[in-house]
């Protein structure tokens, strides 16, 4: 496979992968039309943690696969993809997780839905700023692995 098209494909991945998560979750609590209505109500957040994300999946592939430069394995970048990935899908889940008790109200959490439906955009903030910082982190080994090629290698 060319070097170009996998970090493509891990942009995509992560943006339909984080996209599926809050729509499909959405949808299973209230419907399709609301689903839509709230990614259009919450798009300043949810659009960049989803392109955020994205980025990430993308130089995490290129850090693995070694793709654009000879990079030692950064056990670091793995685990802040894994937290950050996590954060994310927690806070865009988060932000209509009181719809839970509609569904469920046997289950007596009540109270932790409202603590998360109350503090929605700080989660999401979070969220995106986790992002950010995995996306630096995974930056830093691959800058400074593109610094150290010959001039003839880093032509790629």
């Amino acid at each position: 496979m060319r070097r170009p098209v996998i970090p493509i494909i891990a942009f995509l991945a992560g943006i339909l992968l984080m996209t599926g998560i809050y729509l499909g979750f959405l949808s299973w609590l209230e419907g399709w039309t609301y689903a839509v209505f709230q990614i259009q109500r919450d798009r300043l957040y949810v659009v960049p943690i989803v392109l955020a994300f994205g980025v990430q999946a993308a130089l995490y592939s290129i850090l693995r696969f070694r793709l654009y430069a000879p990079v030692a394995p950064t056990g670091a970048s793995g685990a802040m993809m894994g937290a950050s990935g996590g954060t994310s899908a927690t806070a865009m889940v988060a932000c209509c997780l009181h719809h839970v008790a509609n569904v469920l109200p046997i289950l007596g959490l009540s109270a932790a839905m409202a603590f998360l439906a109350r503090y929605q955009r700080p989660f999401m903030q979070v969220s995106l700023a986790m992002n950010v910082a995995g996306n630096l982190m995974m930056l830093v080994p691959l800058q400074r692995a593109r610094q150290g090629l010959s001039p003839t290698l880093e032509a790629l």
